[in-house]
């Protein structure tokens, strides 16, 4: 036995069925004489039965004891031991019964209600059920049997918000209108990234970007008035899609003192809602301030960046495409961009009938001339390049 134990190694054995292990064990002990061997021999015959058997010592311990009374290893009935069952599969279904048609009350509130049942209004069949406890109310619950009788679903309830009409907006040919989103520069796990603030008109495509270090009320807020500021015509329409960050009280607010007459917010399954500020969100704010992530402590030398360099290169030095719409005779429509459609959002507001009154008080057709001839296309784009390089080698040797 000591030779097999010490070469069977990490082999492991089992035995099919109760019965043979039982006669296994009976007929090694018998034939061993182990009641008769010396202290270090059981030990082996021991070792030897847990190897071949795969039981664990505790149990040949017991068999071995039953050999040492009995003389044999009889093989008895499985014990298992069952609690008594106090509640009945009727007064399952009765809790159930009272559940659904109290709407899944707190535990302690039904079972003052089945107490009430049987003490007040005198009704036998809640006689087991009046002295239940809440705690085990949450077990019946939680069982099979309840299950079968009441199973209770929670949908998701939509929540209706009323601020901000929810429709796609109508500029009819007027400035004004902003389709408005946030960008987020990304996180790390150590630092929390910015979000930049994305509006873009809908008619002329004239873009503000700004920054903040988290869009809550405190920090969005002041960037987002700063950015309407920077608009030349009256803001006429603000829309969005349905991000807390812009529907909620506050905004509304803003935008009430600001005059704005039209708040709306995108349709459900209608991705062209807000499409226009989508697209210059990655093809303005991820192409020239890329996907890297930035810290938030970084979000008001972005602001000052975006206010002096950025917004200025995009509106008055950027060409934008504006796509004619024909429609072919079997009714396709079909967008074209040819090449006199390639306007800055200045140019393009030039060419609006009547665009003068549509600025807003105080500021002249002069003053927007001579910020678009105060430099080149490509010196302006120059000019902001070289701060965002700067500007974002500063941040990288703060990260």
């Amino acid at each position: 036995m000591r030779e097999f134990l010490d070469s069977s190694g990490d082999l492991s054995f089992s035995g099919a069925s109760r019965p043979e292990i039982y006669s296994l064990v009976e007929r090694t002990l018998r034939t061993q004489h182990y009641l008769a061997l010396s202290k270090k021999d059981k030990g082996a015959v021991r070792r030897y039965l847990v190897k071949l058997c795969g039981r664990s010592l505790p149990q040949l311990t017991r068999l071995i004891r039953r050999y040492r009374l009995r003389g044999a290893v009889p093989l008895g009935k499985p014990c298992r031991r069952h609690f008594p069952r106090r509640y009945s599969e009727q007064d399952i279904a009765l809790l159930a019964a009272a559940d659904a048609a109290h709407e899944g009350l707190s535990g302690p509130a039904l079972r003052r209600i089945l107490w009430r049942e049987f003490h007040v209004y005198g009704k036998s069949q809640y006689q087991r059920l009046a002295a239940i406890s809440a705690s085990h109310i949450y077990n019946l619950r939680r069982s099979a049997a309840y299950r079968r009788h009441h199973l209770h679903l929670n949908k998701t309830r939509a929540r209706a918000v009323s601020i901000a009409e929810r429709r796609r907006p109508d500029p009819r040919g007027q400035p004004g209108y902003l389709r408005v989103d946030t960008v987020h520069q990304g996180d790390t796990e150590t630092h929390k990234g910015l979000y930049h603030l994305n509006a873009v008109d809908t008619v002329t495509q004239w873009q503000v970007v700004g920054c903040c270090s988290a869009i809550s009320e405190a920090h969005l807020l002041p960037v987002l008035e700063a950015m309407l500021h920077q608009f030349p015509f009256r803001i006429r329409g603000f829309h969005s899609d349905n991000g807390s960050e812009f529907i909620n009280d506050n905004v509304a607010k803003l935008l009430h003192k600001l005059l704005v007459e039209e708040f709306t917010k995108s349709r459900a399954n209608r991705s062209s809602d807000n499409a226009l500020v989508e697209g210059k969100n990655g093809a303005v704010v991820r192409k020239h301030i890329g996907r890297e992530p930035i810290a938030a402590e970084h979000a008001a030398e972005f602001q000052r960046f975006h206010t002096a360099y950025f917004n200025p290169y995009l509106n008055f030095h950027r060409p934008c495409g504006f796509a004619q719409l024909e429609v072919a005779e079997n009714g396709k429509r079909r967008r074209r961009y040819r090449p006199q459609d390639y306007r800055t959002p200045y140019e393009k507001l030039l060419s609006l009938e009547d665009w003068v009154k549509c600025l807003k008080q105080g500021l002249g057709a002069e003053h927007l001339a001579e910020q678009a001839q105060r430099l080149s296309d490509t010196e302006c784009a120059l000019r902001m390049q070289a701060a965002k390089r700067k500007l974002l080698a500063q941040c990288r040797s703060r990260w």
